[in-house]
C-alpha cells in the first residue's frame, strides 16, 4: 500500500483521548475537527528527556529523519514510557514539488497526513499573511512620504509555493523578491518565541531597512507589531495529533534548514518536555545544517540541550556519497558503502565538538543486503559508537526498538553540551569556526557586498549575534556536487542578510536560493481529488 493509503485504514483515537493521556482539560486546548487540536496551554518548567534527530548529508532518496523520529516515539510508546513527538509543519512547496510529504512514510507516520501536509490548521497562511502585511505598511509608509526616510529596503514578501519566478520582480519603485514562508524571518522568529510577548516584541525587532546613513529602521518604527502579532495568535499554538500507533505528537512551525534554521518552534518543544518523559525532535537536513542550527541557535534562545542526539544513515546515502549513478543505487557495492562512510565520519565527528551523547542509526531499506548493513555496524562498532538498525518503516514501532534501547542507554551518559561559538566572537571568527569546524573547508572568501555587510552590522554593535549558514543541503561544502567528505577547499560567503527580529546573522554560502522552482515532473502531477479522496501524496 501506499502511504496514503495506510494512513487512511488507520484507526484514529478521538483527538480528545489523546488530549487526556497528556492531563490536558477543555480548559487548555481548541478543537480542530476530530483528529486535530491546538493546545492553549502555556508550557511548564521541563521535565523530558530531549532527544534530537539528525542525519548525514541529504540525497535524492530522502534518509528518513521523520520516519525514524515516528519510529521511535512509538517504540517508547509500545515500552509503556511516555514519549512526545515535536516536529515541523510541512511547507506545500515541497509537497508540490520534488518531495511529496513530511508526515513519516510506510507504518511511521503521522495523522492525518493530507491535512498535515496541506493546510492543516492554517499556521503557515497566517506567518504568510503576516509578511506581507509587514510588507505592505513598509511601502505604504514610503508612499505618504516617507518620514523615516528608508532608502534601502531590506524585508522580502513571501509565498509558501515554489515559484522561481519571484525570485525577482519589479515594483513602481524598485525591484525586490519573495522569499517562501519557510524561508522568511516570520518564519524564524516566530519558532523562536518562547511567548506571545516575546513574539511581538521580535516582529517589533524585524529590520525593515536601512537610511541614507546606514542607521537601521525597525518594524516597530511603523507602529505594526500589535497587528502582525494579532493575525499570529491562534498560530502561535502548538497543533497536537497522532501517529499511526497513537503517539501524541504536537507539529508546529516549518523553517528550512538550507536557508533558515530549520527547527520546528520553542515553545512546541518545551511544551513536550513539560508534558512527556521523552521528547523526540528532528532538525531539517543532515547535521551540518539542521543540527548545527538546532544546537548553536535554537538552544542558545530556548536555553535547553538535547540529552542524546540521533544521527540517521542509509546505505542508498552511503553509496550516493561513493559516486554511484541512480541506476546502480540498488544493486549489491560493499565497496561503495566502504567508500562513501566518509560522510557518516564527517558528521559524527562534527555532532562531537558539541558533547552529547551520539547514536547512530541505519534507517533499513528492503533493498539493503546484509553485507552492506554489517559494513556500517562493524565501523561504529570500532569507532565505539552506539548503532541500531531501525525498521519503522516496514513495522512501525516495533521496528525501532532495539534504536529505543539504544537511546536509553545513551541517556545515561553525562552531556557536557557547549556551543560551537561564543557570543562575544567576531562575525568573522563565527564563520571561520563553522566553515572550517563543520563544512571542513579551509578557507573564506567573502564578496564585496559581503565585506560592506558586515561592516554595517559591526558599526551598529550586531556581532554578538550568532550565525545562521544557509548553503547546499546536499554537500558539506557551498558545492551540491562535492559529495562525501570535501576538504581543503574554499568556501564563498556570496551575502549577509540580517535576521534581527529572530535574532540572528543569515550567511549565504555559494548559490544557495531563497525561492526555490520545481522540477521538470513535479509532484503536483501525481496529486488528485478522486470520489473525495485525495491520491498522490506521499
Amino acid at each position: 500500500m501506499t502511504d496514503i493509503e495506510i494512513a487512511r485504514k488507520a484507526k484514529k483515537k478521538p483527538i480528545t483521548t489523546i488530549l487526556s493521556s497528556l492531563g490536558l482539560s477543555e480548559d487548555d486546548y481548541i478543537l480542530y475537527g476530530k483528529d486535530k487540536a491546538k493546545i492553549t496551554l502555556s508550557p511548564k518548567e521541563g521535565k523530558g528527556k530531549l532527544i534530537l534527530v539528525t542525519a548525514i548529508s541529504p540525497t535524492p532518496y530522502g534518509e528518513g529523519k521523520t520516519t525514524v523520529s515516528i519510529g521511535l516515539g512509538d517504540a517508547f510508546h509500545k515500552l509503556d514510557k511516555k514519549p512526545i513527538l515535536v516536529l515541523r509543519e510541512p511547507s506545500m512547496g515541497p509537497v508540490f514539488g520534488m518531495k511529496g510529504g513530511a508526515t513519516g512514510g510506510g507504518y511511521s507516520q503521522v495523522i492525518p497526513m493530507e491535512d498535515i501536509n496541506l493546510h492543516f490548521t492554517g499556521d503557515f497562511h497566517a506567518i504568510t499573511a503576516a509578511n506581507d502585511l509587514l510588507c505592505a505598511a513598509i511601502d505604504n509608509h514610503i508612499y505618504h512620504g516617507n518620514e523615516l526616510g528608508i532608502e534601502t529596503v531590506t524585508f522580502n514578501r513571501a509565498l509558501d509555493v515554489n515559484d522561481r519566478a519571484l525570485r525577482q520582480i519589479s515594483l513602481e519603485s524598485r525591484s525586490e523578491k519573495f522569499n517562501i514562508t519557510a524561508a522568511s524571518e516570520i518564519m524564524a522568529l516566530f519558532c523562536l518565541a518562547n511567548s506571545l510577548e516575546d513574539l511581538k516584541e521580535m516582529l517589533g525587532n524585524i529590520v525593515i531597512g536601512y537610511d541614507k546613513n546606514n542607521r537601521i529602521i525597525l518594524a516597530k518604527e511603523l507602529h505594526i507589531e500589535g497587528a502582525l502579532v494579532t493575525l499570529l495568535k491562534d498560530a502561535f499554538y502548538p497543533n497536537l495529533v497522532q501517529t499511526l500507533e497513537h503517539t501524541p505528537a504536537i507539529i508546529h512551525g516549518g523553517p528550512f534548514a538550507n536557508i533558515a534554521h530549520g527547527c520546528n518552534s520553542i515553545v512546541a518543544t518545551k511544551l513536550g518536555l513539560s508534558l512527556g518523559d521523552y521528547v523526540i525532535t528532528e532538525a531539517g537536513f543532515g547535521s551540518d545544517l539542521g543540527a548545527e542550527k538546532f544546537l548553536d541557535i535554537k538552544c542558545r534562545k530556548a536555553s535547553i540541550s538535547p540529552d542524546c542526539i540521533v544521527l540517521v544513515a542509509t546505505i542508498k546515502a552511503l553509496k550516493y556519497n561513493a559516486g554511484i549513478s541512480k541506476e546502480n543505487i540498488l544493486v549489491e557495492n560493499v565497496d561503495a558503502v566502504r567508500e562513501g562512510i566518509c560522510n557518516l565520519e564527517a558528521h559524527v565527528s562534527n555532532l562531537k565538538k558539541f558533547g552529547v551523547p551520539i547514536v547512530v542509526c541505519l534507517n533499513a531499506y528492503d533493498t539493503d543486503t546484509s553485507l552492506e548493513q554489517q559494513v556500517v555496524l562493524d565501523w561504529c562498532s570500532k569507532k565505539d559508537i552506539p548503532v541500531a538498525v531501525s525498521t519503522a518503516y516496514r513495522d512501525g514501532g516495533e521496528g525501532a526498538k532495539d534504536l529505543a534501547f539504544a537511546v536509553e542507554q545513551a541517556l545515561l551518559e553525562s552531556s557536557d553540551f557547549h556551543y560551537l561559538y561564543e557570543d562575544n566572537d567576531s562575525i568573522y571568527d563565527k564563520i571561520y569556526k563553522l566553515a572550517t569546524e563543520v563544512y571542513h573547508a579551509n578557507k573564506v572568501e567573502y564578496s564585496e557586498e559581503a565585506l560592506k555587510k558586515i561592516s554595517i552590522l559591526e558599526k551598529n554593535n550586531l556581532s554578538y549575534l550568532p550565525i545562521c549558514g544557509a548553503k547546499t543541503q546536499y554537500s558539506l561544502s557551498d558545492d551540491a556536487k562535492k559529495l562525501g567528505n570535501p576538504t581543503n577547499y574554499s568556501i564563498y560567503v556570496r551575502d549577509i542578510e540580517l535576521y534581527h527580529g529572530a535574532g540572528f546573522i543569515t550567511v549565504l554560502f555559494g548559490d544557495i536560493l531563497r525561492m526555490p522552482g520545481l522540477p521538470k515532473h513535479p509532484n503536483y502531477e501525481k496529486i488528485d481529488l478522486v470520489d473525495g479522496n485525495i491520491i498522490g501524496l506521499n
